[in-house]
């Protein structure tokens, strides 16, 4: 995991380079601090989904580039089977499976999310993430108590919920066992590329 971490590490830092970026720019895109943005382009830690994500909307690169280093190449259409997405693990726990990797230009992020029951976090404030564009989660199995900044929603199976993820949102599994939902990322259509 730490050769994965280093890899992605050196992607952004070779992009924001190539673009010549302040990292006091890509601090406040990411949303952390101008420390810890470094740190992460060190490689000195694990990456949030957020923070990838705005990393490849800054750099207008698609994510699976800032991930894998390759592009995306296919136009007509893609297949991913069972099982075959790319992987994205972090450290929170959350699993994601890309499931449209292989496709350039796309519109969205379509994920397979596992989410593992953790009883410690029951209790505790759910961390909110931002980012622009907007989510569409839709729960297969088990429980995703949600965060849509100061309101709760406990999601079940079949239920789905879409939302401007510009706004705070978190979520974590509940109901004591893991939480496995179909994520779309939608990317901002009005927000123009930046050079």
């Amino acid at each position: 995991m730490e050769d994965k971490i280093a890899a992605i590490a050196q992607r952004i830092r070779t992009l924001r380079d190539i673009l010549e970026i302040p990292v006091a720019e890509m601090a406040q895109t990411t949303g952390v601090s101008e420390q810890e943005y470094q740190d992460l382009e060190d490689g000195k830690g694990d990456f949030s989904f957020t923070f990838l994500y705005q990393c490849a909307e800054r750099f207008g690169v698609d994510l699976v580039e800032i991930l894998t280093g390759d592009s995306p190449k296919l136009s007509f259409y893609s297949v991913v089977r069972n099982g075959q997405g790319l992987p994205i693990e972090r450290r929170r726990g959350f699993t994601y499976n890309h499931l449209a990797y292989l496709f350039e230009n796309k519109l969205c992020e379509p994920f397979l999310v596992r989410a593992p029951y953790l009883p410690e976090e029951q209790d505790q404030p759910i961390h909110l993430s931002f980012h622009e564009g907007q989510e569409f989660d839709y729960i297969l199995k088990g429980s995703l108590k949600v965060a849509m900044e100061d309101k709760i929603e406990v999601l079940g199976e079949g239920d789905a919920i879409y939302y401007d993820s510009g706004h705070g949102h978190g979520m974590i599994a509940t109901g004591g066992e893991e939480c496995v939902f179909l994520a779309v990322v939608l990317k901002n259509p009005h927000k123009k590329k930046e050079d």
